[in-house]
């Protein structure tokens, strides 16, 4: 359930044939333009009404050309994907798009549809981008730093494999500041560009007394088809995400953190607070999970979360798309050269909520960011 980061407009506003036709569109022109197969193909598949009609076999807030081009990357990855997988450099692949990448993508849908259409139905676009851990370990010191705590329990809400629940394995550099793991072989490094040169806060590095994820739908970590789905959600021109996002699961792998399967992932939230001990200051996290709640159910989780913050003492971060605004709405950042205005206007806001002294809780924007943590403004 983190997922993605690769997210684009709501489903539910394009299941006629021309909204979908116009969603793949916008989606090339605006979420996926770092990757040039993913471009060329969100243009074909935009003129190939039949292939975006196997969307309409997802749930509603699911039907999203980040779930259409998984299921195909995860095809390709499994060896299924004939003359498109020399296209993929996930899979190997050096060739560029050109004018036989047409034939190869139809090949593929003819072929492989009853399948894709299966991973459409049934699965969701679990990206564990563990890119946003480097935003989100600065944050943990500044919630201890905050709360003068010096234990954190962390639960990752909407966990899919639990890849953050690792973030303190992790090695992240903000321009020539590095923090997290150190340096060694194994550890997946995070290189996150400092918007305007601002770059975290100076903050003690915390310790996570214990761990949680939870999510509807949780991947099992051991289970390679279920890794393959997950790697099949990542772009596939980034090699150096899929070498980290393995390193992470071999990371996980090895510690054994609790994943817990909760088909109300929010009722699972007050049982874990009674467990923890005298001292530790609670962290519940989303990242890129509320976009695909329900408008009303995501409104009346915020609801709850807010008051869940003022009633047991937790700290709330949450990074979402720019719909979702906790407090007062961000002011506009101009460009800084290596990241255009148009960016930061569609960034990941983070924000974090902690009791307030009025009764009420309070929201803090903390940071914005990359939705798969290659630049930060901090706030």
């Amino acid at each position: 359930m983190t997922h993605g980061t690769d997210a684009t407009a709501p489903g539910e506003a394009s299941a006629t044939p021309d909204g979908r036709r116009r969603q793949f569109l916008h989606f090339a022109d605006r979420e996926c333009g770092e990757d040039p197969l993913y471009v060329a193909l969100c243009h074909l598949l935009a003129l190939r009404p039949a292939a975006l009609t196997l969307l309409d076999a997802a749930p509603r807030t699911q039907q999203r050309p980040n779930l259409l081009l998984a299921a195909i990357h995860e095809r390709v990855l499994d060896g299924a994907g004939g003359a498109l997988a020399g296209y993929f450099p996930s899979a190997g692949g050096d060739r560029m798009p050109d004018a036989a990448l047409a034939a190869a993508l139809d090949d593929c849908l003819d072929r492989e549809r009853v399948n894709i259409q299966a991973h459409v139905a049934g699965r969701s676009t679990q990206t564990n981008e563990i890119g946003r851990c480097a935003v989100l370990w600065p944050l943990l010191a500044q919630v201890a730093a905050d709360t003068g705590a010096r234990l954190l329990a962390l639960m990752d809400f909407g966990c899919s494999a639990g890849l953050n629940l690792g973030v303190d394995h992790y090695r992240y550099r903000h321009g020539d500041v590095a923090c997290g793991a150190p340096e060694e072989v194994g550890t997946p490094e995070v290189d996150c560009h400092p918007v305007h040169g601002r770059r975290p806060p100076a903050c003690p590095a915390p310790r996570i007394d214990s761990r949680l994820g939870v999510d509807p739908a949780p991947v099992d970590v051991h289970d390679e088809a279920a890794l393959r789905w997950l790697r099949a959600c990542l772009w596939p021109h980034d090699r150096a995400r899929m070498r980290r996002f393995d390193q992470a699961a071999d990371i996980v792998r090895g510690a054994g953190w609790p994943v817990r399967q909760a088909p109300d992932a929010y009722a699972a939230i007050e049982p874990w607070l009674d467990t923890l001990d005298a001292g530790v200051q609670p962290v519940v996290f989303n990242s890129w999970v509320l976009a695909y709640f329900e408008p009303e159910a995501r409104a009346a989780h915020v609801a709850a979360m807010r008051a869940l913050v003022q009633r047991r003492g937790i700290a709330w971060l949450s990074a979402e798309g720019p719909g979702l605004l906790l407090g007062p709405a961000p002011a506009v950042l101009p460009s800084d050269g290596m990241v255009s205005a148009d960016e930061l206007a569609n960034a990941t806001l983070w924000w974090l909520t902690l009791p307030g002294a009025a009764g009420a809780a309070q929201a803090t924007l903390r940071a914005r960011s990359h939705p798969h943590g290659r630049w930060a403004h901090w706030e």
